[in-house]
């Protein structure tokens, strides 16, 4: 642990200017309305509390004023319901769904707009996280931005929350989070306010043929993951009225393999009788990704290609969260209506 706590003066400078500069920015911040909620329940709340975590009891003794977000993907919840994020990692940028910085675009400018700092790309880098001085670090359990081989060091810096979110919907996670940074009031508002615009966008959709199979499809053509009901895509399908599509028995087995339960993946001559939904939901992609699938020599005879019923959901669903899975929402409603 010596090479984690023997900071270099350059870090040490590193972590005098970023707080300053976070703290300024913070000050100047005007909340579209749309996400503006109150920012103060954290004072308010009961601490110490206890969280039950899958790495068991974590105990926070007060609410977090600097949170460290080591998962890309928890971060966009994290913005939700307005927790103290001063660093987060990122992931490759400037692709389609990333900005210069390697955070998603669904919430790139409100992070921008709080002053939250990219801290790294890819591995893990617990000097980088160390150097942001946090009071909370969170983690996810699964996914390609999970640090949790890194736990151990992590929770020598600071108190480590481990957030499973491959069996929950972005609601469940929000609560979560909520919770371990007293901002229950904040995330319970959010989902109101996303329940409320879920309600008029479900009067408004007359739903394709169901059932549905909900996936994203592989850039090379050879296959795709698809969502399961465990899925926090597939659960908000089904909220929107959608049924999703009961999977092969053979193919149950690959999610415990993978030791996830949100996704499967298909691919090769087995590809078309996976796919069981009178429709094709095809998340993580637009108008071009339709095309393809509708083109993918496995699939031609597929009801769903027949009758041009595949629809793109959206290039930013791939990673469920508040903003995202309100694009889904406006998304739903242009096909749909």
């Amino acid at each position: 642990m010596k090479n984690i706590f023997a900071l270099s003066s350059s870090l040490l400078v590193l972590l005098i200017s970023l707080t300053g500069c976070n703290d300024e920015k913070t000050s100047k911040i005007h909340m579209p309305e749309s996400i503006a909620r109150s920012s103060s329940s954290s004072a308010n709340s009961t601490w110490p509390r206890t969280l039950n975590t899958p790495k068991g009891k974590l105990v926070l003794q007060k609410a977090p004023q600097r949170i460290v977000s080591t998962s890309v993907t928890l971060t966009g919840s994290l913005l939700t319901i307005n927790a103290p994020v001063v660093a987060s990692s990122a992931t490759v940028h400037m692709t389609q769904v990333t900005d210069k910085t390697g955070f998603f675009t669904q919430w790139s400018a409100i992070a921008q707009q709080r002053g939250v700092v990219p801290l790294y790309q890819g591995e893990v880098n617990a000097e980088a996280v160390l150097a942001m001085a946090p009071d909370l670090i969170v983690v996810s359990a699964t996914g390609g931005d999970s640090a949790l081989k890194a736990y151990e060091q992590l929770s020598q810096i600071a108190p480590t929350l481990v957030v499973n979110y491959d069996d929950k919907s972005w609601e469940e996670v929000s609560l979560i989070l909520g919770q371990a940074t007293g901002h229950e009031a904040d995330a319970k508002a959010a989902i109101d306010e996303f329940n409320q615009h879920l309600s008029k966008v479900k009067q408004q959709i007359t739903l394709p043929e169901q059932p549905v199979t909900a996936m994203v499809y592989y850039d090379d053509d050879t296959g795709a993951n698809l969502w399961t009901k465990d899925s926090a895509q597939g659960r908000l399908l089904e909220k929107l009225g959608f049924t999703l599509a009961n999977m092969p028995d053979s193919l149950k087995n690959q999610s415990v393999a993978l030791g996830r339960k949100d996704i499967i993946p298909v691919s090769g001559e087995r590809f078309s009788e996976a796919l069981t939904g009178n429709s094709l939901m095809l998340f993580a992609g637009n108008d071009d990704t339709v095309k393809k699938v509708t083109a993918n020599k496995f699939l031609l005879r597929h009801p769903a290609v027949e009758h041009n019923r595949v629809y793109a959901v959206g290039i930013d669903t791939f990673r469920l969260d508040y903003y995202s899975a309100t694009n889904l929402l406006n998304r739903v409603t242009q096909l749909f209506s």
